[in-house]
């Protein structure tokens, strides 16, 4: 017995270590604090067992707890239009928070986590957010579970709250969330310049930067954006930093992980 445990625990401690390794590659070297980092959210709600989309799901408690950590680990809170423009401030460590579709829980969760530490987001809106609208069979016809649809979307009342606490500003994400290279171009441009004017017209506030549902797009989607009248586009890429203001990389905040893997993916980018 004694035996088996001699090299049954080092061999058990060896297998944790490269799990872990492999989880988290905490050896990724840190990428300069200089480069702004642009996080992904979508929900600020429970997540629901059973559910597919979990993931998109950051519990209350969690993203008030991320939100608290950067505000005193001395990041500056800035709108993705501040960075793109360069009128963000010279400060070292900045942030860009981002908010994807418009869930109705990004004005109950977190506006108040936002008013709480003055922090400032980015809110990419679907125009159409009628109840029931599932735009995830767009990106997989296996999607048609309704999930994503039954999530209640704000209005525009509610989106008019949230822009009138001056913590956040409006971003473009097409009208009804397709999958912009699976269109004609005549048709991918009205998506994407017709998202740009209903913000604008709806709620008088410019409308600067762009969002690629499900991330997708190439050297046409992004040239149409630049043609639209956008500063810049976001995607769904895994990342920090880039030279291209049109393919600007995102830092995925997961519902199911914790504070650990979120202070790594600040660090790196990344995780796992």
């Amino acid at each position: 017995m004694i035996t088996f445990l001699t090299w049954a625990v080092p061999a058990l401690a060896l297998l944790g270590f490269i799990w872990f390794t492999f989880r988290f590659a905490w050896w990724r070297k840190t990428v300069p604090y200089t480069e702004p980092r642009v996080l992904m959210y979508h929900m600020v709600r429970e997540a629901i067992p059973g559910t597919r989309f979990n993931k998109m799901r950051v519990a209350p408690l969690l993203f008030n707890r991320q939100v608290e950590w950067l505000a005193r680990d001395g990041w500056t809170f800035c709108f993705l239009s501040e960075i793109l423009d360069g009128s963000s401030s010279n400060a070292e460590k900045r942030v860009v928070l981002t908010f994807d579709d418009g869930y109705q829980d990004n004005l109950i969760h977190a506006l108040p986590v936002l008013k709480k530490f003055n922090a400032k987001a980015t809110l990419f809106p679907v125009i159409h957010r009628e109840a029931g609208y599932d735009w995830s069979t767009h990106k997989k016809a296996s999607h048609d579970g309704g999930e994503l649809g039954r999530e209640p979307k704000l209005s525009d009342d509610e989106i008019r709250t949230m822009l009138d606490s001056g913590l956040v500003e409006l971003g473009g994400h097409t009208l009804k969330h397709p999958s912009l290279p699976a269109l004609p171009e005549e048709e991918a441009y009205h998506e994407i310049q017709g998202c740009k004017t209903a913000l604008e017209s709806t709620f008088s506030v410019p409308c600067r930067t762009f969002c690629y549902p499900f991330g997708h797009f190439g050297a046409r989607e992004a040239e149409l954006s630049r043609k639209a009248g956008f500063s810049g586009a976001v995607t769904t890429e895994q990342g920090i930093g880039s030279m291209d203001p049109f393919a600007l990389p995102r830092v995925k905040v997961s519902g199911t992980e914790g504070m650990f893997a979120f202070r790594l993916r600040m660090r790196t980018g990344k995780r796992g």
